[in-house]
C-alpha cells in the first residue's frame, strides 16, 4: 500500500487541522496575533518531502526537508517564538498527521505500518533538528547585530562622557582663578579692616566678608575636588613615588587638622608604634587620602574621639585606619558611599552644608591608583572605621 500517495491527499486537510490546534493551544502564545499564511509557514514543504521520503518509487531525498525546516526556524525566530513552542509546534504535527493516517495504516500489512511510521517520525525528527539549528543560528545572529550596535552605542558614550569631562575640567579651571583672587582680595579687606578703629557699622561689614570667603572656600574645595576627580577619570594623575615618612606625614596631617577638631572639643589620638618607618608611594597623594578621612572624621562627629591607628601588615603592605564616634553609617548607604556626589543623610540630620560627596570618592579612587584597598566598618549612631591598606612598594 503507497502511503505516500495517502499523504499527498490529505496535505491540506492535515494542514489546516494542525494550524487551527496550533492557534487554539495555550503553550504556543507567540501564535495568537498570526495570520493563518503566518503560522502555516513552511510546514507544507515539510509534509511535501515526506510524501517524497514516503514514496516507494522516489528516492529518500531528504534535502527538501532541510531547506524546508531551515527555513522554518529562522522565521520562528523573527516571529518571537521560544523553543518550547517550536517544539510543541512539531508536537502536535506528529499527532495530526498520524490522526489524518490511522485508518488508511490499519489497513496495511505490518511491515508497511512499520516502515511508514519510522520514516515518519525520522522525518519528523530530522525537521525538528533542522530547524532548531536555524532557530538558534539566527538568535546568535540577532545577538551579533545587537552586540555590534551596543557597541557601536557605548563608544558613543565614551565620547560624549569624554568630552563632558573636558568641558567641566575647562569650566571648573575658568572658575577657579576669579575665585581665588576674591577670595585673597576678601581675605586682605577683611585682615585691614580688624586692624582699624571701630566704627558703628564695622561689625556688619566684617560678617558680610566673613560670610563671602566662607562661601568662597567652600566653592573653592568643590571646584578642587572635581578638577581632582575629573584629572583621575582622564588617566591625568601621573604618580611622583618617592621613600615617605608615614609617621611624620600623619603627624603633620593631625597638626593641621588639629584646629578643627578643638573646635569641637573632640580628642585625637594617632597610634603609630607599629608603623613602617617608611614606605615607597606618592606621598602627596597618600596625603590626600589620609586629610581626607581624617576631615570627614572629624565633620561627621560631634563628641568623642578619632583615632588615626598605622600598623605593619604580613606580605609588605601597610595598614592606616580612620575610627570616630561619629554619626555612622547606615549598611543600605554603605554600599555608595564611594560614589561621587553621594551624601550620607537621614530625617533628623540633613546633608552637612560643607560636603560635596566627592572625598571619599577621591579617596577610593586614590587608593586605587596606589594599588591598594579600603574597607569599611561602620554602625549609624556607634561610629565608623575606614582602613585603607597599601604596597609598601608600589610595582611601576
Amino acid at each position: 500500500m503507497d502511503f505516500s500517495q495517502v499523504l499527498a491527499e490529505k496535505t491540506d486537510t492535515i494542514i489546516e487541522k494542525w494550524v487551527a490546534v496550533v492557534r487554539k493551544d495555550r503553550r504556543i502564545e507567540s501564535a495568537d496575533d498570526l495570520s493563518y499564511t503566518a503560522v502555516k509557514d513552511h510546514i507544507p514543504d515539510v509534509l511535501r518531502a515526506m510524501v517524497r521520503v514516503l514514496s516507494k518509487s522516489e528516492d529518500n531525498d531528504i534535502q527538501s526537508i532541510v531547506a524546508a525546516s531551515f527555513q522554518h526556524g529562522a522565521i520562528r525566530a523573527e516571529q518571537g517564538f521560544d523553543p518550547a513552542e517550536i517544539a510543541r509546534e512539531y508536537h502536535l504535527l506528529r499527532t495530526v498527521i498520524f490522526d489524518a493516517l490511522q485508518a488508511d495504516l490499519l489497513g496495511g500489512t505490518p511491515v508497511e505500518i512499520i516502515r511508514s511510521i519510522r520514516l515518519i517520525d525520522a522525518i519528523i525528527d530530522e525537521a525538528i533538528g533542522r530547524c532548531f539549528k536555524s532557530y538558534v543560528e539566527e538568535r546568535l545572529r540577532e545577538l551579533q547585530q545587537l552586540q555590534s550596535s551596543l557597541t557601536l552605542h557605548n563608544d558613543e558614550l565614551r565620547r560624549l562622557i569624554s568630552a563632558n569631562q573636558e568641558y567641566l575640567s575647562q569650566l571648573a579651571h575658568e572658575l577657579k582663578h576669579p575665585l581665588t583672587s576674591i577670595i585673597g582680595y576678601s581675605d586682605l579687606f577683611l585682615r585691614q579692616q580688624r586692624r582699624k578703629t571701630r566704627i558703628k557699622d564695622t561689625a556688619a561689614n566684617l560678617e558680610h566678608i566673613e560670610r563671602v570667603l566662607r562661601n568662597g572656600r567652600q566653592l573653592l574645595h568643590l571646584i578642587n575636588d572635581v578638577l581632582e576627580l575629573s584629572r583621575y577619570e582622564a588617566g591625568q594623575i601621573k604618580l611622583q613615588l618617592a621613600p615617605t615618612d608615614v609617621r611624620e606625614l600623619i603627624n603633620n596631617i593631625c597638626e593641621m587638622l588639629e584646629p578643627l577638631a578643638t573646635g569641637k572639643n573632640l580628642k585625637v589620638i594617632v597610634d603609630c608604634d607599629r608603623a613602617p618607618k617608611e614606605f615607597f608611594t606618592d606621598p602627596f597623594q597618600y596625603q590626600q587620602i589620609i586629610t581626607n578621612l581624617i576631615s570627614n572624621a572629624i565633620r561627621y562627629t560631634d563628641s568623642g574621639t578619632i583615632i588615626i591607628m598605622c600598623q605593619m601588615l604580613e606580605n609588605q603592605r601597610c595598614a592606616i585606619a580612620v575610627s570616630d564616634t561619629g554619626i555612622g553609617i547606615a549598611l543600605e548607604d554603605q554600599a555608595q558611599i564611594f560614589e561621587p556626589y553621594f551624601r550620607v543623610s537621614s530625617s533628623d540630620r540633613p546633608y552637612l552644608p560643607d560636603s560635596t560627596g566627592l572625598g571619599l570618592a577621591i579617596v577610593s579612587r586614590l587608593v586605587k591608583l596606589l594599588q591598594g584597598t579600603i574597607n569599611l566598618v561602620s554602625e549609624v549612631g556607634v561610629g565608623s572605621t575606614f582602613t585603607v591598606i597599601l604596597p609598601l612598594q608600589i610595582e611601576s
